[in-house]
Order: C-alpha cells, then sequence, then structure tokens
C-alpha cells in the first residue's frame, strides 16, 4: 500500500516535509522487503536523521544524523530499544528545552537519560490523547 495511505497520525500534523521523508523511505522499504512492519520500520527510521517527535507531532532536528543507536544501525540489524522519535543523541540543554517546551515537571534535575525516557512518555501521552480526540 502506498504510504500516504499508511502515513502514521503523528506524521499527519507534521511538516510536509516529514511526510514527503516516511512516505518516499516506506514506499522504497515496500519494493525492497515489501509490506509490513520492516518497511514501517525503515521509513522512521530515515525520518530520525532529520526529524525528531516533539509532543503529537514531529519537528525539524538542528543537526542531521541518527537519533538513537538503533537508527545508527542500519535496517537488517538486530532491534535493540529506539528512543521513540526523541532524539536521544541531542545534548542535554536540547533535551532539557524540550521538556520545558513539553511542561515536564522535575526537568531539572533529570539526567540526560531520565530527560529522553520523560520526553518519550510525554510524546506518547499528547500521541494518544490526540488520536482518541480525532475518533
Amino acid at each position: 500500500m502506498p504510504g500516504r495511505q499508511e502515513l502514521p497520525s503523528t506524521l499527519q500534523r507534521s511538516p510536509e516535509k516529514a511526510q514527503r521523508t516516511w512516505i518516499e523511505a516506506h514506499d522504497s522499504a515496500v519494493e525492497t522487503y515489501g509490506e509490513g512492519r520492516r518497511a514501517h520500520q525503515t521509513a522512521f527510521a530515515a525520518l530520525k536523521h532529520t526529524f525528531e517527535k516533539v509532543g503529537d507531532h514531529w519537528e525539524p532536528k538542528s543537526r542531521k544524523g541518527p537519533s538513537d543507536k538503533q537508527a545508527s544501525r542500519g535496517a537488517g540489524r538486530r532491534a535493540t530499544k529506539t528512543a521513540g522519535g526523541v532524539d536521544a543523541n541531542a545534548s542535554k540543554e536540547h533535551l532539557y528545552e524540550r521538556a520545558r517546551q513539553l511542561d515536564i515537571p522535575g526537568r531539572s534535575s533529570m539526567s540526560k537519560k531520565d530527560l529522553v525516557d520523560a520526553l518519550q512518555k510525554a510524546s506518547g501521552r499528547q500521541s494518544a490523547k490526540a488520536r482518541k480526540s480525532r475518533s
């Protein structure tokens, strides 16, 4: 199925460039691997090189590159835990600013890992809330 019809809701609320990146990577992956989970994972891996998940949508990153260990490994390798779209390779200051933007309590005393975890949870909650309100 073409990527435009498979577009996740978080990307529907994101900039056109993020949507195009995901759709093109998805469609290419479908040609290579077939429809399914691997095509979606490949599309998200491509997206994470230039965008990061903030709340219920994706925003451009200040620098290009993989967002976590899994994204830097490439497709076809044994999967490891991802940061769910959070740019885990960003500076602690950047993560703190994202946490401030999402009004995460206790952010000033969090470690970098704690900030990544809190951002991931907050983004997941906002995405679920946005999906629910569309129903």
